[in-house]
C-alpha cells in the first residue's frame, strides 16, 4: 500500500485550484487532495495538515503566499472564528461565479449530464444584512453570557453584536436579549449538563412591514422574570410587535420545542412577497431572504410555462408561497404537503390574499398524486421544492408516471439535485435550463431553479 504524501502536523505549500462544497479551498499535494478553509482558487498557500484520511487531508491555513485578486477583507471582526459565513473573504462577483461552477460540477460529475445550460448566478442587490430570520444559541463565552453563532466545527458560541448578514432588527433583538438575560441573572442552558434556562434567541422581521418578533427558547417551563425581559425587549427593539416563549426541554439539537405561547403582542408578523401578504409565526417556514425569494419564485413561475389554462401540482408546497405565485397564471394549482400545520398556514395565506384557484391537500405526494390522477387530474407542470436531501426515488417515479410536460425543480443542494436530474433524465425528462439564485450571500449555499422538459418520441 502506497503511503500518503501528507502526514498530520506536516507543513506544506499548495496551489489552490477550486472551492469545495462547503466553501473551503481545494488543492493537491503530489496528487493528494487537501482541503483548506479560508484559501481561494488561484492562491499559493502554506498550510499545516490537521486531519489525514486515506484519500484526502484537511489543513489549517498558515499563510497566503500568493493571494487571489478576488480576495477581499472580511467585514465582520468575528469572521475568522464564526461558522455562520464562509465566503466573506471572496469578492461578491467571484462568489457568484464560484456558486455557478458548483452547480456545473455537480450536474456533470454527479448527474453525468452534458450540454445543460447553467445561467450566471442571479446575485442579490444587497448582499449584506439580508436575513429576516435569526436563530442564535445562548451560552457562556469566557465566563460571560453570550448570544451569537457557533464557532466553525464546534458548539462554542461566538458572541456577536452585529452580524453582517442579519437584518439590523434581528441584531437589536440579540443585543437586547443578551443585556436583559445577563442583567437579570437568568442562566443560559448548558447542553452538556442539561442545566440552565435559556437555549436560543430567535428574531423574525417583516422586511416590508417593519414588524419584529422575538422568541425566547427555554429548557424550563417558565421564563424567569418574564415581565422584565419583555419590558427590556420593548424598550430596546424598534418595531417589536410580538414576544413569544417556546419551551424545549429535550436533549436535542432541534431548536424549537412543541410548546409555543405568545407572551406579549401579536401571534404573527406580516411580510410581503411580490403581490402577496403573508402572516409569519414563530414556527412558520418563510424564505430568509425576502428580496431573493421573489426572484426565485418568479423564475419558478416562468419555467412552469403557464398561460392561464393549465393545471399545476406543487408537490412540496410548505406554507404555500410558491403555490400562490403559480396560481397567478394557472387555472388550478394543487398544493401537497405532509405537515398539517404548514397546510393550515397555506390555506390561511390563500384566503388572506383572495386566491381561490388553489387546493391544499395534507399527505405524502407519493400517495396523493396517484389519487389525483385517478380523479382525472393531468398536470401541465409539477413544481417541487424538496428538503436538502432531495426527492425519494418513489417521488421521482411518481412524477414520471404523471407525465407532465414540464417539471420545475427548486433545490438548495446541487449534489442531490444532480442525482435527481439523472433519474428524471432516465425517465424521459431533459434538463433544459438551470438558474442559480444567490439566496445566501457570504455563505457557500446556493439555490437553483431547474426547468425539465418531457421528451417526445419522433
Amino acid at each position: 500500500m502506497t503511503s500518503q504524501p501528507v502526514e498530520r502536523g506536516g507543513i506544506y505549500e499548495i496551489e489552490i485550484t477550486s472551492l469545495g462544497h462547503s466553501g473551503e479551498g481545494v488543492g493537491r499535494y503530489h496528487g493528494f487532495t487537501v482541503f483548506v478553509p479560508g484559501a481561494l482558487p488561484g492562491e499559493k498557500v502554506a498550510v499545516t495538515a490537521e486531519v489525514v484520511k486515506q484519500h484526502y487531508a484537511k489543513a489549517r491555513l498558515d499563510a497566503v503566499l500568493a493571494p487571489s485578486p478576488d480576495r477581499v477583507a472580511p467585514r465582520c471582526a468575528a469572521y475568522a472564528r464564526c461558522g455562520g459565513c464562509q465566503l466573506q473573504h471572496l469578492s461578491y462577483r467571484a462568489q457568484l461565479a464560484a456558486k455557478r461552477q458548483t452547480v456545473v460540477d455537480a450536474v456533470t460529475r454527479i448527474g453525468k449530464l452534458d450540454g445543460v445550460v447553467v445561467h450566471p448566478t442571479i446575485g442579490a442587490a444587497e448582499p449584506w444584512h439580508y436575513r429576516n430570520k435569526m436563530q442564535f444559541p445562548v451560552g457562556l463565552a469566557g465566563g460571560r453570557l453570550a448570544v451569537g453563532c457557533f464557532a466553525s466545527g464546534s458548539h462554542d458560541i461566538v458572541d456577536i453584536d452585529d452580524c453582517h448578514i442579519q437584518h439590523a432588527a434581528n441584531n437589536a433583538v440579540a443585543r437586547a436579549a443578551r443585556a436583559a438575560l445577563a442583567g437579570l441573572g437568568i442562566p443560559p442552558y448548558d447542553e452538556k449538563s442539561g442545566r440552565g434556562v435559556v437555549r436560543h434567541v430567535l428574531g423574525r422581521v417583516g422586511t416590508a412591514s417593519g414588524e419584529v418578533m422575538a422568541v425566547i427558547v427555554t429548557a424550563t417551563n417558565e421564563l424567569p422574570r418574564r415581565a422584565e425581559v419583555i419590558a427590556a425587549l420593548r424598550r430596546e427593539v424598534p418595531g417589536l410587535a410580538s414576544v413569544v416563549h417556546n419551551v424545549n426541554p429535550a436533549r436535542t439539537n432541534v431548536i424549537l420545542g412543541r410548546r409555543t405561547a405568545t407572551v406579549w403582542g401579536e401571534d404573527t408578523i406580516t411580510d410581503r412577497l411580490g403581490d402577496f401578504i403573508f402572516r409569519v409565526s414563530a414556527r412558520s417556514f418563510f424564505q430568509v431572504n425576502t428580496a431573493q425569494a421573489e426572484v426565485l419564485y418568479g423564475k419558478a413561475e416562468e419555467y412552469a410555462g403557464l398561460t392561464g389554462a393549465e393545471t399545476v401540482i406543487d408537490a412540496y408546497c410548505g406554507t404555500g408561497t410558491i403555490t400562490l405565485f403559480l396560481a397567478r397564471r394557472a387555472a388550478k394549482v394543487y398544493g401537497i404537503e405532509v405537515v398539517a400545520d404548514a397546510i393550515a398556514d397555506a390555506r390561511a395565506n390563500a384566503v388572506a390574499n383572495g386566491v381561490g384557484n388553489v387546493e391544499y391537500i395534507v399527505g405524502d405526494a407519493v400517495e396523493v398524486m396517484p389519487k389525483l390522477r385517478a380523479q382525472g387530474v393531468r398536470p401541465h407542470a409539477i413544481v417541487v421544492d424538496p428538503p436538502r436531501a432531495g426527492c425519494a426515488p418513489l417521488v421521482l417515479e411518481t412524477f414520471i408516471r404523471m407525465g407532465p410536460e414540464r417539471i420545475v425543480y427548486v433545490s438548495c443542494n446541487p449534489a442531490s439535485l444532480a442525482r435527481d436530474l439523472a433519474v428524471l433524465a432516465a425517465g424521459g425528462y431533459r434538463t433544459a435550463e438551470i438558474q442559480p439564485v444567490d439566496m445566501f450571500p457570504q455563505t457557500f449555499h446556493i439555490e437553483c431553479v431547474v426547468w425539465l422538459q418531457r421528451k417526445h418520441n419522433p
